[in-house]
């Protein structure tokens, strides 16, 4: 049996990420998932892999807002979780895409700004704002994403990582490699071969087994790189090409509720 044992989400893209009981599936992802991002000067997206110390803000959802700490010290702001429809929209970049945001708030940036070092800004992405999801994967021509890398969901099956830290010196934790969906039983790595699958009740499908990059070097407690490890040992056994793999990358055209304990459902397989 297929069990849904996590849920995660990732309100700021890059910043730590928050476990749910219970989602709401949107026609981008997970509600709130990745729907905030800071930027630099020039509308360009941070990442931990150029900057870890992104780690160390934790993000907690709460009715009044979200409630950004950055743990180092226990500063902290609260940042809306809606907005007027009056915002001055510009121009943002994640990798090859251009998408319209909006700065949530000059002072929100300013301390973001103050505690990094340099400029950022805290930019939203509004529901008028539709990234699409590369045509080459893409279900439909409606499939959309928010400020994630490239697709609205990833899974990994809690196989897969221990089958990865039985090769490992130092066993890792999932945060890592920061999926949506993680999955008890069946076997390691049987998600890169998932086309069709549900959730509960609701649809999804696996389009892309997901290349990882230095941030799974990144130890998430700490907000430092810890080494080369996983991808040295991953290029091992999971390399492809130039990718070294580890998740599915997905595409879910339904919405609704996913709740940790739902049965996964195999429907077909790629």
């Amino acid at each position: 049996m297929l069990q849904l044992s996590e849920i995660w989400i990732y309100p700021v893209k890059s910043l730590a990420g928050i476990s749910l009981s219970q989602s709401t599936v949107t026609d981008r992802g997970l509600e709130h998932d990745r729907r905030w991002l800071l930027v630099d000067e020039n509308g360009t997206f941070l990442s931990q892999r150029e900057h870890a110390i992104l780690a160390l803000f934790q993000p907690e959802m709460r009715a009044s807002g979200m409630v950004i700490t950055y743990r180092k010290t226990g500063s902290f702001i609260e940042v809306p979780l809606h907005y007027n429809k009056e915002q001055s929209l510009f121009t943002v970049t994640v990798w090859e895409d251009s998408i319209q945001a909006f700065e949530v708030d000059e002072a929100i940036s300013a301390w973001f700004s103050a505690i990094l070092g340099f400029s950022a800004r805290l930019v939203y992405m509004p529901d008028e704002s539709h990234r699409k999801v590369d045509s080459d994967y893409a279900i439909s021509s409606s499939d959309v994403t928010s400020f994630s890398d490239a697709y609205p969901f990833l899974i990994i099956g809690q196989s897969s990582l221990d089958d990865l830290n039985n090769r490992l010196k130092s066993p890792i934790n999932m945060s890592r490699f920061r999926p949506n969906f993680v999955f008890i039983g069946g076997e390691p790595y049987e998600e890169d071969t998932w086309r069709e699958f549900n959730i509960g009740t609701l649809l999804f499908y696996g389009v892309k087994p997901c290349g990882r990059c230095v941030m799974t070097t990144i130890d998430q407690e700490r907000g430092v790189i810890s080494g080369n490890e996983p991808l040295k040992t991953l290029a091992n056994y999971r390399m492809k090409g130039n990718n070294v793999l580890f998740g599915q990358n997905l595409i879910g055209p339904a919405t609704g509720l996913v709740t940790v304990g739902d049965i996964l459902t195999l429907k077909k397989r790629i």
